[in-house]
């Protein structure tokens, strides 16, 4: 298997002892507590009211500043010392290092806020996904085969969550994928965004380039969100819809030729036998100067291995609420399946935004 260097140190070699190695199973075995509390500590403002304090807060100081009980105020920051979340010396609770990062880095709070509104309720149902390979734990909020035909149905805090999510991977990427896509010398007049969701990938194309005409491929139920959220926007004329089922294999790409075909974190909702399949209609769809740019934050190729954890820990939301089959996937699984599908693999981009990567195909 073949991975970036942090992942190679840090997933070949064993290098806890036994007593890190026991803690960590003690972590994993309270993980939805540890959650929970320092969700909870987030949420109530007690870690922005240690943050704010430069000697600290006593228990009592912390319970009255954030309107909690001296028993809730207790119970949290009691449980946060355990967690390293905080810190405590002379009776006074101090914010952590891992604290501040939980109070601070956008990305933690897309991910908490993705965890707990989106796939809390709905992993319980993880073990039932895994063997029925469908997404058991969407129940939680409707039936629908899988949660992109629900996703426009969701409660608003849900959908403002995986919108959220979703956003936060993405739009870190855009300027410099816009790079890759539009630079290099050729020239850029028509562009397919194939699961183009809310329009906003389309949006910037249009506002890099006065003449790039787009034409966004989704299902037709996100294609009225795109239509709603570029409504009367600058270059919204030049953003077309294209109405597609692409789990249907007799749907076909639009006939029109395009420049460039754009898959952004859209593979990656889908298994490897239907990856295939959808590369086969891209390819057959493509002429010898048509460039298919496949856009994910494949977990092997992080720089850090913090990423890598966030990304395979993200898997398991594809299998119990999603789809029941697709993944964050390794780049080589993804290279396999579009050399299956009559594709060969030009150049790979990395460390674009938040790390990922743009695989450029053209036809074999």
């Amino acid at each position: 298997m073949n991975l970036f260097p942090a992942l190679e140190a840090r997933y070949a070699h064993e290098k806890q002892s036994a007593a890190e190695a026991q803690r960590l199973a003690q972590e994993i075995a309270f993980a939805p507590v540890v959650f929970q509390v320092s969700r909870a500590m987030l949420k109530f403002g007690v870690l922005q009211a240690l943050s704010d304090a430069s000697q600290g807060l006593t228990r009592d100081e912390a319970a009255r500043q954030c309107g909690l009980s001296e028993y809730a105020a207790q119970v949290l920051l009691e449980a946060s010392l355990s967690i390293g979340t905080v810190k405590v010396s002379d009776d006074r609770f101090r914010l952590s290092k891992a604290g501040w990062f939980l109070l601070n880095d956008p990305m933690v709070r897309a991910n908490l806020d993705f965890n707990h509104d989106v796939n809390y309720l709905g992993l319980f149902h993880l073990d039932e996904a895994l063997q029925h390979g469908k997404p058991e734990g969407l129940k939680v909020f409707g039936e629908w085969p899988t949660i992109y035909e629900g996703l426009s149905q969701l409660p608003e805090q849900v959908k403002k969550s995986w919108f959220g999510f979703d956003h936060y991977y993405s739009d870190e990427s855009f300027a410099e994928a816009l790079e890759v896509v539009f630079g290099g010398g050729s020239e850029v007049r028509t562009l397919l965004d194939v699961g183009g969701n809310t329009g906003r990938w389309a949006m910037r194309c249009v506002a890099h380039d006065p003449e790039v005409e787009v034409t966004v491929m989704d299902l037709p139920q996100q294609l009225e969100m795109m239509r709603a959220q570029t409504a009367g926007q600058p270059g919204a004329e030049r953003i077309r819809g294209y109405g597609a089922d692409l789990l249907d294999e007799a749907t076909e790409f639009p006939a029109q030729r395009f420049d460039v075909i754009w898959m952004s974190q859209f593979l990656d909702c889908f298994s490897e036998e239907q990856v295939r399949s959808i590369l086969r209609r891209a390819a057959a769809a493509m002429d010898g100067d048509t460039r298919l740019c496949i856009m994910e934050t494949f977990w092997d190729r992080q720089r850090f291995e913090t990423a890598a954890y966030c990304l395979t820990l993200t898997s398991p939301y594809f299998t119990a609420l999603a789809n029941g089959n697709s993944k964050m996937y390794h780049s080589d699984d993804m290279i396999r399946c579009a050399e299956a599908a009559g594709l060969r693999v030009e150049k790979i981009c990395d460390g674009l935004g938040k790390g990922h990567s743009i695989v450029v195909c053209r036809r074999a």
